[in-house]
């Protein structure tokens, strides 16, 4: 097992998201079509009346491409998780919402989350009405965190934290999470019912009001919670135009009407 410390939860989805962003952008830079055409490249210049790329430029691409591909098949791997830590001083329930749904909309699942530096279970029937009232508030919002987050662990470190591996044993005594499965995004067909074809993405922890959707050519675009990303379109759903949307248990069901002009006729 490979452990990464990972920045805030905004900088690590832009930069979990970055390869596969980075391709796309070499893509439209350098599409694969052109690559194609390198042996036409003489022809085609003198047609054209402009330099074409040269060799070396076609093998920066395809060695960039090659290492965006491994990284994100390190990120995208059945096995990667991603697991936060917050402090329970300051849990903020719909913020790890919302930083769920993030990497969620890039296909990352959220294992844990740990909630570090609680007080002492004690602290609850403590003399003191202070720490008392205080350890009592606390779990109250530790227990929000649970509810806001559903199937996801809330693992709590309670003060002392002591060494490591006590820690380990406190936390992980009951076994480590399990790796929630995968959840890509998927199409359901129901044009023969209703006309219809729907687009089905995975947004846990995602909010109604802080969705935003936009169809750009054959990409839609999809925010949430300002956390952003583009999708390019099944093969079906481009020949389609979009009719609306919805959300419902945490997914998003987007749907798509086929275009008399470009769905085949039969």
């Amino acid at each position: 097992m490979l452990v990464v410390a990972a920045p805030p939860p905004a900088e690590l989805v832009a930069t979990l998201a970055l390869p596969a962003q980075l391709e796309r952008y070499l893509a439209r830079l350098l599409p694969e079509q052109r690559q194609a055409a390198r042996a036409l490249r003489p022809l085609l210049a003198n047609l054209a009346g402009v330099p074409m790329p040269t060799d070396r430029l076609f093998e920066a691409r395809a060695a960039a491409s090659a290492a965006l591909a491994g990284a994100a098949a390190a990120i995208t791997a059945p096995g990667t998780t991603v697991r936060l830590v917050l402090d329970a001083a300051r849990p903020a329930p719909r913020a790890l919402a919302r930083i769920r749904a993030g990497l969620a909309l890039h296909g990352l699942p959220l294992d844990a989350v740990v909630a570090h530096g609680a007080l002492p279970a004690a602290a609850v029937g403590s003399p003191d009405p202070w720490l008392a009232a205080a350890a009592a508030r606390q779990d109250e919002q530790l227990a929000a965190v649970a509810e806001e987050l559903g199937e996801v662990p809330v693992l709590v470190a309670r003060q002392p934290d002591g060494g490591l591996e006590e820690l380990a044993e406190r936390l992980y005594a009951a076994g480590a999470p399990r790796p929630p499965a995968p959840a890509d995004p998927r199409t359901e067909d129901r044009l023969a019912a209703e006309n219809l074809l729907l687009w089905h993405l995975p947004l846990p922890g995602a909010d109604r009001g802080e969705l935003e959707l936009l169809r750009r050519g054959d990409e839609l675009v999809l925010g949430v919670g300002g956390y952003r990303r583009v999708l390019a379109l099944p093969s079906a759903l481009r020949r389609c135009t979009v009719s609306g949307a919805g959300l419902a248990d945490g997914v998003l069901s987007v749907r798509f009407t086929p275009d008399p002009a470009l769905w085949p006729r039969g």
